[in-house]
Protein backbone atom coordinates (compact mmCIF):
# COMPACT_ATOMS: atom_id res chain seq x y z
CA UNK A 1 0.00 0.00 0.00
CA UNK A 2 1.43 3.57 -1.17
CA UNK A 3 1.79 5.90 1.83
CA UNK A 4 -0.04 9.34 1.23
CA UNK A 5 2.43 12.00 2.72
CA UNK A 6 1.15 15.05 4.08
CA UNK A 7 0.54 18.04 1.87
CA UNK A 8 3.51 21.04 1.77
CA UNK A 9 1.35 23.60 3.55
CA UNK A 10 -0.29 20.53 6.09
CA UNK A 11 -0.32 21.15 9.63
CA UNK A 12 -1.74 17.36 10.47
CA UNK A 13 1.48 15.64 9.49
CA UNK A 14 -0.52 12.35 10.81
CA UNK A 15 -2.90 13.04 8.62
CA UNK A 16 -2.74 11.75 4.76
CA UNK A 17 -2.11 14.56 2.21
CA UNK A 18 -5.28 15.56 -0.50
CA UNK A 19 -5.57 15.62 -3.91
CA UNK A 20 -8.56 17.68 -5.88
CA UNK A 21 -9.08 15.79 -9.03
CA UNK A 22 -11.58 17.80 -11.07
CA UNK A 23 -13.76 16.36 -13.77
CA UNK A 24 -14.82 18.50 -17.17
CA UNK A 25 -16.46 16.97 -20.56
CA UNK A 26 -14.69 17.63 -23.94
CA UNK A 27 -15.91 18.90 -27.33
CA UNK A 28 -17.34 15.43 -27.91
CA UNK A 29 -18.89 15.24 -24.91
CA UNK A 30 -16.37 12.80 -23.22
CA UNK A 31 -15.57 12.86 -19.68
CA UNK A 32 -11.52 13.98 -18.90
CA UNK A 33 -9.50 14.92 -15.59
CA UNK A 34 -8.93 18.73 -15.90
CA UNK A 35 -7.12 19.04 -13.13
CA UNK A 36 -5.21 17.08 -10.13
CA UNK A 37 -3.87 19.62 -7.42
CA UNK A 38 -2.67 18.71 -4.03
CA UNK A 39 -5.06 20.60 -1.52
CA UNK A 40 -3.67 24.19 0.00
CA UNK A 41 -4.08 24.01 4.06
CA UNK A 42 -4.89 27.50 6.42
CA UNK A 43 -3.61 27.12 9.64
CA UNK A 44 -6.44 28.82 12.19
CA UNK A 45 -5.96 28.92 15.88
CA UNK A 46 -2.23 28.92 16.16
CA UNK A 47 -2.07 25.94 13.53
CA UNK A 48 -4.06 24.15 15.99
CA UNK A 49 -6.37 23.69 12.99
CA UNK A 50 -6.76 23.93 9.59
CA UNK A 51 -8.81 24.16 6.24
CA UNK A 52 -8.34 23.08 2.29
CA UNK A 53 -10.88 25.35 0.69
CA UNK A 54 -12.64 21.73 -2.06
CA UNK A 55 -14.04 23.62 -4.33
CA UNK A 56 -16.81 26.85 -4.21
CA UNK A 57 -19.62 27.81 -6.48
CA UNK A 58 -22.90 29.24 -7.28
CA UNK A 59 -26.46 27.04 -7.14
CA UNK A 60 -27.52 25.91 -9.34
CA UNK A 61 -24.23 25.18 -10.76
CA UNK A 62 -23.75 26.06 -14.43
CA UNK A 63 -20.99 22.95 -15.79
CA UNK A 64 -21.55 22.89 -19.00
CA UNK A 65 -18.34 25.00 -19.43
CA UNK A 66 -15.35 25.27 -17.12
CA UNK A 67 -16.36 28.72 -16.42
CA UNK A 68 -17.01 27.44 -12.74
CA UNK A 69 -13.68 26.07 -12.75
CA UNK A 70 -12.11 29.52 -13.91
CA UNK A 71 -14.33 31.37 -11.50
CA UNK A 72 -13.38 29.14 -8.22
CA UNK A 73 -9.81 29.81 -9.27
CA UNK A 74 -10.16 33.33 -9.15
CA UNK A 75 -11.72 33.35 -6.12
CA UNK A 76 -9.18 31.20 -4.37
CA UNK A 77 -6.54 33.67 -5.92
CA UNK A 78 -8.06 36.64 -4.28
CA UNK A 79 -8.45 35.28 -0.69
CA UNK A 80 -11.12 32.18 -1.21
CA UNK A 81 -14.97 32.27 0.41
CA UNK A 82 -15.90 32.97 3.42
CA UNK A 83 -17.24 30.55 5.98
CA UNK A 84 -20.35 30.12 3.54
CA UNK A 85 -20.84 31.32 0.03
CA UNK A 86 -24.12 33.45 -0.59
CA UNK A 87 -26.56 32.21 -3.47
CA UNK A 88 -23.76 29.37 -3.18
CA UNK A 89 -21.87 25.70 -2.28
CA UNK A 90 -18.67 25.29 -0.69
CA UNK A 91 -16.76 22.24 0.40
CA UNK A 92 -14.02 21.98 2.35
CA UNK A 93 -12.21 19.83 4.67
CA UNK A 94 -11.24 20.39 8.10
CA UNK A 95 -8.56 18.99 10.25
CA UNK A 96 -8.79 19.44 13.75
CA UNK A 97 -6.26 19.21 16.30
CA UNK A 98 -5.43 17.87 19.96
CA UNK A 99 -7.08 19.78 22.52
CA UNK A 100 -8.90 22.37 20.35
CA UNK A 101 -11.58 24.35 21.92
CA UNK A 102 -14.97 24.65 20.16
CA UNK A 103 -16.35 28.07 18.95
CA UNK A 104 -20.04 28.22 18.91
CA UNK A 105 -21.06 29.65 15.74
CA UNK A 106 -24.55 29.89 13.44
CA UNK A 107 -24.33 30.22 9.17
CA UNK A 108 -27.11 31.30 6.88
CA UNK A 109 -26.82 27.44 5.87
CA UNK A 110 -27.30 23.62 5.36
CA UNK A 111 -24.22 22.11 5.75
CA UNK A 112 -23.36 18.39 6.20
CA UNK A 113 -20.59 17.65 8.28
CA UNK A 114 -18.79 14.09 7.35
CA UNK A 115 -16.37 12.44 9.92
CA UNK A 116 -13.35 10.87 7.50
CA UNK A 117 -11.11 10.77 10.76
CA UNK A 118 -11.01 10.79 13.96
CA UNK A 119 -13.95 11.77 16.63
CA UNK A 120 -16.09 14.74 16.98
CA UNK A 121 -18.34 15.87 19.49
CA UNK A 122 -20.93 17.96 18.12
CA UNK A 123 -22.43 20.82 20.93
CA UNK A 124 -25.40 23.06 20.42
CA UNK A 125 -26.75 25.82 22.53
CA UNK A 126 -29.78 23.80 23.21
CA UNK A 127 -28.13 22.37 26.68
CA UNK A 128 -26.14 19.70 27.73
CA UNK A 129 -27.92 16.82 26.56
CA UNK A 130 -27.63 18.85 23.10
CA UNK A 131 -24.01 16.60 22.48
CA UNK A 132 -23.61 13.88 20.19
CA UNK A 133 -19.85 12.09 19.36
CA UNK A 134 -19.38 11.58 15.83
CA UNK A 135 -17.27 8.58 14.72
CA UNK A 136 -15.76 7.97 11.33
CA UNK A 137 -18.55 8.14 8.73
CA UNK A 138 -20.81 9.88 10.54
CA UNK A 139 -22.84 12.66 9.11
CA UNK A 140 -24.34 15.74 10.70
CA UNK A 141 -26.82 18.07 9.25
CA UNK A 142 -26.64 21.57 10.46
CA UNK A 143 -30.07 23.49 9.46
CA UNK A 144 -28.63 26.98 10.81
CA UNK A 145 -28.58 25.50 14.42
CA UNK A 146 -25.83 27.98 16.68
CA UNK A 147 -23.57 24.79 17.33
CA UNK A 148 -19.29 23.90 17.86
CA UNK A 149 -17.22 21.66 17.05
CA UNK A 150 -14.81 19.78 19.83
CA UNK A 151 -12.66 17.41 18.90
CA UNK A 152 -12.42 14.21 20.97
CA UNK A 153 -9.94 11.98 19.05
CA UNK A 154 -8.87 9.11 21.76
CA UNK A 155 -4.91 9.21 22.65
CA UNK A 156 -4.82 13.49 20.83
CA UNK A 157 -5.16 12.53 17.86
CA UNK A 158 -6.18 14.49 14.46
CA UNK A 159 -9.70 14.88 13.22
CA UNK A 160 -10.78 15.52 10.01
CA UNK A 161 -14.08 16.75 8.97
CA UNK A 162 -15.48 17.34 5.10
CA UNK A 163 -17.64 20.05 4.86
CA UNK A 164 -20.38 21.01 2.38
CA UNK A 165 -22.40 24.69 3.28
CA UNK A 166 -24.98 25.21 0.86
CA UNK A 167 -26.60 28.85 1.08
CA UNK A 168 -30.03 28.82 2.49
CA UNK A 169 -32.80 31.13 3.06
CA UNK A 170 -33.40 33.58 6.12
CA UNK A 171 -33.93 31.56 9.40
CA UNK A 172 -36.92 32.25 11.07
CA UNK A 173 -38.57 30.30 13.93
CA UNK A 174 -41.78 31.92 15.31
CA UNK A 175 -41.62 34.78 13.64
CA UNK A 176 -37.94 35.58 14.42
CA UNK A 177 -34.70 35.63 12.17
CA UNK A 178 -31.75 34.20 13.54
CA UNK A 179 -29.25 36.11 11.66
CA UNK A 180 -26.03 34.38 11.22
CA UNK A 181 -23.20 34.63 13.99
CA UNK A 182 -19.76 34.35 13.28
CA UNK A 183 -18.36 36.74 15.72
CA UNK A 184 -16.60 34.26 18.03
CA UNK A 185 -14.92 32.14 14.80
CA UNK A 186 -13.74 35.79 13.05
CA UNK A 187 -11.68 36.48 16.63
CA UNK A 188 -10.23 33.39 16.29
CA UNK A 189 -9.78 32.79 12.72
CA UNK A 190 -7.65 35.76 10.66
CA UNK A 191 -9.11 34.90 7.59
CA UNK A 192 -12.76 35.43 8.67
CA UNK A 193 -11.87 38.83 10.13
CA UNK A 194 -11.47 39.68 6.22
CA UNK A 195 -15.08 38.86 5.08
Amino acid sequence: MQTRFPNETQISSPLPGLTHHITANNEEGKAVIHSSTPATWIPLLNKKMAFDVVYSNTFPAQISTIADIESHNSLMQSGGPGLTMKGGTVCRIVDFGPGVEPVMHRTQSLDFGVVIEGEIELSLDGGENEKRVLKRGDVAIQRGTNHAWRNVTPDNGWARMLFVLQSSEEIMIEGKVLREDVEAAKEDAEWLKQR
